[in-house]
């Protein structure tokens, strides 16, 4: 590979709104989706910039959090350098949350390549994704101008997933994108299993430099603003006002939809991949993972993680106190 920088951007601000009945703690507390281990050991935070060092460093590895979750991510993120953990003010959605890392990236090389990874996924096969993130880091030397997603072959007619329809293929296993379906019905499902639709699982490799264009023709006035704030590296008041007045931007519908001629989608082999947004997504995960995790070693998180396997048995306990004092 060339000597540009390869970037991990780990976005980590979401409030996991979706996985509130199975987040939320005894007191009433909810802790957002990325804090949280599938069965015990380290989080899925701390488990995604392990996910991050195995192309690249930590000097290069980049995590997107919002302030009102810092007694999480604080712990998880200690051994990052300090600069590297980007705070914003409030959460306004995956646009900006891809935004402000990539900004900052491109500050510190304009030459450089970036890898997103949300940080609420769980992968059963590392390697198999590890070797797709590095195919794509491959093929976006010789096409600088495109990004490119990861898509996953659906296992299932999910109704909580975005969809990817690839057009033509290129070179090097990669395919044009036709359009996105985002959460179809069942039926629709179906039908866009059968004409080989992927999963979008929205991790995205692309040249920073072309992932920024697209942002440009989507949000100007947004970047026009946002850019001179990453620059002067130390507006906190000025960020804040921007997210005072912005609206929430979605990355897939507000920036990407749309964008499709710019794009470029990968199909990655059976990994076991599954987008933690949902009770049922958490309990599919939950029945292809290993039925122990506590004994791998954390990369990053302090302490062990509450367990999502843990919290689900409390909630099934609950309900059945309940319906045993109905009777």
């Amino acid at each position: 590979m060339s000597q540009s920088s390869i970037f991990a951007l780990v976005l980590a601000g979401g409030d996991g709104t979706r996985l509130r009945s199975l987040t939320t703690l005894a007191n009433g507390e909810c802790v957002p989706k990325q804090f949280w281990s599938l069965r015990g050991g380290s989080s899925l935070l701390a488990r995604t910039v392990e996910r991050a060092a195995r192309f690249t460093d930590a000097e290069h590895t980049l995590s997107i959090v919002t302030e009102s979750h810092r007694q999480w991510w604080a712990p998880e993120l200690a051994r990052l350098p300090a600069a590297n953990v980007i705070v914003q003010p409030a959460n306004r959605g995956t646009g900006l949350g891809v935004l402000l890392p990539l900004l900052t990236a491109l500050e510190r090389d304009r030459q450089a390549r970036v890898v997103l990874l949300p940080s609420d996924h769980y992968v059963r096969g590392e390697d198999v994704l590890t070797r797709g993130i590095r195919q794509a880091l491959e093929a976006s030397l010789e096409d600088p101008e495109r990004a490119i997603l990861l898509g996953f072959e659906p296992d299932e007619p999910d109704t909580g997933l975005g969809y990817i329809l690839p057009s033509t293929r290129t070179f090097r296993g990669l395919s044009r994108v036709a359009r996105f379906v985002e959460k179809p019905t069942v039926d629709h499902a179906w039908e866009l299993m059968a004409r080989g639709a992927l999963w979008n699982s929205f991790i995205l490799v692309s040249t920073a430099s072309a992932l920024l264009e697209i942002f440009r023709l989507r949000i100007p006035r947004v970047l026009e603003e946002l850019q001179p704030m990453v620059r002067a590296g130390d507006a906190a008041g000025a960020l804040a006002d921007l997210y005072g007045r912005v609206a929430s931007i979605d990355f897939s519908r507000g920036i990407l939809q749309g964008q499709e001629a710019r794009l470029r989608v990968l199909r990655v082999g059976a990994c076991g991949w599954t987008d933690l947004g949902t009770p049922a997504r958490v309990e599919s995960a939950l029945s292809r993972a290993p039925n122990s995790m506590r004994g791998e070693e954390a990369y990053l998180g302090a302490v062990p993680a509450p367990s999502l396997a843990e919290q689900r048995l409390r909630g099934l306990d609950r309900l059945l106190e309940k319906r045993f004092d109905q009777l």
